[in-house]
């Protein structure tokens, strides 16, 4: 059985270069200036477009979501917003949650997201209790489906064509892991 109280309030994590802390409106300038990234948008499939304050309204109101969380990722050493992390379709029955993972550019390939990915997943898996952790990554981001590997997922299978982008088609690859491997991973 899941641990729902554990989901009540959206803790900081710290690891050796980054922390995750509750996304709160003093991040949504942060936030904005991520998704005006174009690269950003293609590896996520973000189609659509968000002004500033839209995504001031949404950071205003994480604080009140009792079914997952939604945090900032930070520079340890400067504070500055790394990216976001958001642990999300939490199920209590199935004892199973989603996460999804952004970077913005200047964090990028520096081992930042597996660092991020690893302090969610010994949260989820330690203090909320899931079973399984899945994901989706779409085939054109390679980088993301490698950080997922380096920290235990497995491929389970494809959406085929599920995203359309700039006219081709990509699949969205299904991700996960489960307890007994992390746990495995983790002795």
């Amino acid at each position: 059985m899941i641990n729902a109280a554990a989901l009540a309030t959206t803790p900081t994590l710290t690891a050796d270069r980054i922390r995750l802390v509750p996304l709160e409106p003093r991040h949504a300038a942060a936030v904005f200036a991520s998704l005006q990234d174009p690269e950003s948008n293609r590896l996520t499939g973000t189609h659509q477009t968000f002004t500033l304050e839209q995504i001031e309204r949404f950071c205003a109101t994480r604080a009140d979501q009792d079914d997952r969380l939604d945090f900032a990722i930070e520079d340890v050493e400067t504070g500055e917003y790394a990216g976001g992390l958001s642990v999300n379709e939490t199920d209590a029955d199935n004892e199973s949650a989603g996460f999804r993972i952004d970077l913005v550019a200047k964090y990028q390939g520096r081992g930042l997201g597996p660092e991020a990915i690893g302090l969610i997943l010994r949260y989820l898996f330690e203090e909320v209790r899931v079973h399984r952790v899945g994901l989706e990554v779409y085939s054109l981001n390679e980088r993301g489906q490698r950080a997922y590997e380096k920290c235990g997922f497995v491929l389970e299978g494809r959406l085929r064509d599920a995203l359309v982008w700039d006219g081709q088609r990509y699949d969205a690859l299904l991700m996960s892991i489960l307890r007994p491997e992390w746990d495995a991973r983790n002795a």
